[in-house]
């Protein structure tokens, strides 16, 4: 993995395209520009029979150049660093800094790639990419230039469960602004793997996630609600938001709720804390706490037929 960074300090990871992938990439172009050379030349042949052999050469060196010098550097130009072997290897060239490169990147390539690659067979290319920590041939280097891997493997991507249905419309006044990106990604992650985790890992993990949630939003957790259907049900709404936003919908909660009368800052109304009730440590569920003495006990009052079945015990 090699890390770059932009012009406005964001760190990118990308990885370097190894030299296997690389050398079949350019044997494919090669194997292209090379038929289009042949087919060029002959058409020329028969065309220019006529004319003289200084006439004759000088055609064939402007094929030369043009086909297999210029079509390389217009491909990759107009591409944006992708030809033909470098799209069906998944490999892309950037510049260093991981944006797109330019005329000037793709001439400076092409160029010396015409002596590091074509007049040496590939053998000079070869010791420089062996050389380079980041797998650069000379022409990289001279360039600015980094040939990367565009399709990387990546785990599927959890679903983040719902909030249990007494959360609903909870959060829509929590202001949400002072949250960074960081931690948003953090409980994301969080709620999607968080049936893999042990249970009490998973509820010392929400308990200090839905503590930092709680700071940065200033208004703490409502009480007796776990810290993961609290995390589940903010994220909700922070999605809610976003949905509204790019779609352009309505202003107000984000699950459609409307904000009742006497609700605090957090949208939790005063009837969500409990008030009575025998505590007893909550059930193992989708959100539930781990079964454990040690653990915070959660009041319930509500009759076992009026329970949700999303392993949460609502608030009486």
């Amino acid at each position: 993995m090699s890390e770059l960074v932009t012009g406005e300090a964001v760190a990118l990871e990308l990885r370097p395209a190894r030299l296997p992938s690389r050398a079949l990439a350019v044997l494919i172009d090669l194997a292209v520009t090379i038929t289009a050379y042949v087919v060029v030349t002959i058409v020329l042949v028969a065309s220019t029979a006529s004319l003289d052999e200084a006439a004759q050469i000088a055609l064939s060196i402007a094929a030369f150049l043009l086909v297999l010098v210029g079509g390389p550097i217009a491909v990759e130009t107009l591409s944006h660093g992708r030809s033909l072997g470098k799209l069906a290897c998944g490999l892309r060239v950037v510049r260093d800094d991981g944006g797109p490169i330019r005329f000037r990147h793709a001439l400076v390539r092409g160029a010396i790639g015409t002596v590091e690659i074509l007049m040496t067979f590939g053998v000079v290319a070869t010791i420089a990419s062996l050389v380079s920590a980041r797998g650069r041939r000379l022409g990289d280097v001279f360039a600015g230039t980094l040939v990367v891997r565009e399709r990387i493997p990546t785990a599927r991507a959890g679903v983040v469960p719902p909030p249990p249905p007494w959360l609903a419309g909870r959060f829509t006044g929590l202001d949400l602004s002072a949250v960074p990106d960081g931690l948003w990604l953090a409980i994301r992650q969080y709620l999607t793997r968080m049936h893999q985790l042990d249970p009490r890992v998973g509820w010392t993990m929400a308990e200090r996630l839905a503590g930092d949630l709680a700071a940065r939003t200033g208004a703490p957790a409502p009480q007796g609600v776990p810290p993961a259907a609290y995390l589940a049900a903010v994220m909700q709404e922070r999605q809610a938001r976003e949905a509204r936003r790019a779609f352009g919908g309505g202003v107000g909660g984000g699950t459609g709720v409307p904000r009742a009368a006497g609700q605090d800052v957090t949208g939790v109304s005063p009837a969500v804390a409990p008030v009575g009730g025998s505590a007893e440590a909550p059930v193992d569920g989708r959100f539930g706490a781990p079964v454990s003495e040690a653990q915070p006990a959660v009041p319930r009052s509500t009759p076992s037929a009026e329970r949700p079945g999303t392993g949460f015990v609502p608030p009486a």
